[in-house]
């Protein structure tokens, strides 16, 4: 579904992603994790074009979505073709009520088809939504506002997922409601990507990941055959 191969990112001159390849199947859930700084975002941010491939002059490596190369599409098209992005920090509009920022999700045409239908689904993963319909965004929790995040995401009716640090600042119970939510999404049928630093929560659900260390891919395999690798246990699970 997706392959990104062998992309080179920079910021100004300095290389954040050095040779990264990486792919994402249909149905996979699939975890990039590793430290602050080692580029993470970066990847979910190149891939929707929100930073380019390489400097002026090389190629900075390919990233195909079903069989397209994305080089030179605006971020708006590729959400066109499949792709949905929640960012980290749980983003949402403040000042709109949760249904608003749920609508928001669902501007271009193959989602407004069943809009209705795909509003049900979202309340079904998160019962609070449905309670806070019409109130203010900004008056919401943190857990709440990352559910709206990730159900506005969802009313674009993705194939794909990118999900970056969705637990990140949230109170246990709700990381457990995140992460038992992420799962039921893959089991609908979207693919995601995750990145995430609550490691263990995220190898309990990815079917392959990806270790990311100082812009390079480092380790990456079937999560089972990793979650026993030494330096995953000593780096990431602290044993």
């Amino acid at each position: 579904m997706l392959e990104v191969e062998g992309i080179q990112v920079y910021y100004g001159d300095v290389p954040i992603l050095r040779n990264v390849s990486l792919a994402v199947s249909e149905g996979e859930i699939v975890t990039v994790i590793g430290p602050n700084g080692a580029g993470k975002t970066t990847l979910l941010k190149t891939i929707v074009n929100l930073l380019p491939l390489g400097k002026r002059g090389e190629s900075g490596g390919k990233i195909f979505y079903q069989g397209r190369d994305l080089a030179g599409l605006p971020p708006e098209e590729i959400i066109r073709k499949g792709i949905a992005v929640v960012p980290e920090g749980s983003r949402v509009f403040p000042d709109m009520t949760v249904a608003d920022n749920l609508r928001l999700g669902s501007y271009i045409e193959r989602a407004k088809t069943g809009q209705q239908e795909t509003l049900d689904g979202i309340f079904k993963l998160f019962p609070r939504l449905k309670e806070r319909f019409r109130q203010k965004a900004g008056t919401l929790s943190g857990g709440e506002r990352q559910m709206l995040a990730i159900g506005r995401a969802l009313m674009a009716r993705p194939t794909l997922l990118l999900l970056d640090e969705p637990s990140l600042g949230l109170q246990p119970l709700l990381v457990s409601r995140v992460f038992e939510a992420i799962a039921e999404i893959n089991r609908q049928g979207t693919s995601i990507l995750l990145v995430e630093q609550n490691v263990y929560r995220s190898l309990e659900i990815s079917t392959r990941t990806y270790v990311l260390e100082n812009g390079r891919i480092v380790l990456e395999g079937k999560t089972e055959s990793l979650i026993g690798n030494e330096h995953i246990k000593r780096a990431y699970l602290a044993m």
